[in-house]
């Protein structure tokens, strides 16, 4: 098992917070993972040892196997061991919410069902006007700023957020105070974008947690009254399937309701906003890919993957072993922890040819963004739609574009994305 051990240094970066807002770094330690030490094991002061999974094909064989490696057993996401303990004594489980992210087959089939056809293509393909309206919205919305804005702040959290309220049926005048508590909860380790305005360092394990305590508290407050208001008043939005769902004749688990509202109104719009803005990014970045797009907007569709894989928003996922499996001749414990680096699975050499090169024109272009398997994204189809739409309606119209400041990614090991573009452009 020795021979197994990552390099402290290497193990301390991929969980680092502040390394998956210094693309360098991160990049440096997972190429040496994937050269040296492609699944090996992270041994940190104060958390459970776990396997790092760094190579692509041994995440999709982790991944495409639900009933061997499971979600719910253990914290889906890294934390440490005295955090873990705090959550459990919490509720009583090893996570603050129970989502679909977090349930393992037969429960999560269940469960994912019950919205499942509302983010399928057959179903989409209505949303479409609506799409290009809002789409077209927000670019206008751009054009108006006179040629400066933070495509962040001003463009991309903006646009995705209201596509999803509008399918969960969250109302226009809520989506402020839904963008700040998703910031709050998947920024909860990065100063700017926290509750408290600390920095990881400055927060002791109690703080933390009473942080991301009082956000999820928020979060499950205002869905309990939606809840409410859709029992009474059902309608034609994903609120009201949560609110009136039954799994085997009862109503949803209140503790899981809740959850599920938070990952489709949270992750339905964050990760799609981060690749939206990181996908400009990186024409900014890569001149020669804008005037490709420029040229030939039929680009645009395999520009919308590769900015995804570029991306690569969700950061990791957790799994359990329930019994001895062997993978790259190593054996994998029952009951061990492994660590799934999509970041590292959208840059392995071994998938992609020349995959630190921004193409948006690769294919194939397998990308693991959206995770595989049984949790495959459920709003990965809707999440290429709105960007498809959008930058269909950007692309034409934007003459040049150039960084007006310096960008900045979120200091997150979960979900990540830009926290700040700030840019200078000619539109017409």
């Amino acid at each position: 098992m020795t021979s197994h051990i990552i390099p402290t240094d290497i193990a301390t970066t991929i969980v680092d917070p502040k390394a998956h807002a210094d693309p360098a770094r991160l990049d440096g330690a997972f190429r040496w993972l994937r050269q040296n030490q492609p699944l090996g094991v992270a041994q940190l002061e104060g958390c459970d040892p776990f396997w790092a999974v760094t190579r692509h094909a041994d995440i999709l064989e982790i991944s495409r196997q639900n009933a061997l490696f499971l979600n719910g057993t253990r914290s889906t996401t890294f934390t440490n061991r005295a955090l873990a303990q705090k959550v459990h004594a919490i509720t009583g489980t090893p996570h603050l919410v129970r989502s679909l992210v977090q349930l393992d087959p037969p429960e999560h089939t269940d469960y994912r069902l019950l919205t499942q056809s509302w983010f399928m293509p057959a179903n989409l393909r209505r949303l479409d006007a609506t799409l290009r309206d809002l789409a077209r919205e927000h670019v206008d919305a751009m054009a108006a700023r006179g040629g400066r804005c933070d495509f962040v702040a001003d463009v991309a959290v903006w646009y995705p957020l209201r596509v999803i309220m509008e399918i969960l049926g969250v109302p226009r005048e809520d989506e402020a105070r839904m963008l700040k508590l998703t910031q709050e909860l998947f920024g909860s380790t990065d100063p700017e974008l926290n509750r408290g305005g600390g920095s990881l360092e400055m927060l002791s394990d109690d703080a933390a947690l009473a942080q991301l305590q009082s956000v999820v508290a928020d979060f499950f407050m205002y869905f309990n009254a939606l809840t409410e208001d859709r029992r009474a008043h059902p309608r034609d939005d994903v609120a009201s399937v949560i609110a009136n769902g039954q799994i085997d004749g009862k109503p949803l688990d209140p503790f899981n309701a809740m959850s599920y509202y938070v990952i489709i109104a949270a992750a339905g719009h964050d990760t799609t906003s981060s690749s939206t803005a990181g996908g400009l990014w990186a024409l900014i970045e890569h001149p020669e890919e804008f005037r490709k797009l420029k040229a030939d907007p039929s680009l645009i569709a395999g520009f919308v993957d590769e900015a995804i894989r570029w991306t690569t928003p969700v950061r990791h996922f957790m799994r359990t072993a329930v019994q001895d499996y062997e993978l790259r001749g190593r054996r994998i414990a029952a009951g061990d922890w492994l660590m799934l680096c999509y970041p590292s699975g959208n840059r392995d050499e071994e998938v992609f040819d020349d995959p630190y090169a921004f193409r948006i024109d690769r294919s194939p272009n397998r990308h693991l963004a959206f995770g595989y398997g049984a949790h495959l994204c459920l709003g990965q189809h809707l999440a290429k739609m709105e960007m498809r739409a959008l930058f269909e309606e950007l692309i034409p119209r934007l003459d040049s574009i150039e960084l007006d400041g310096t960008p900045a990614l979120s200091a997150a090991n979960f979900v990540n994305g830009p926290k700040r573009l700030p840019i200078r452009y000619v539109m017409r």
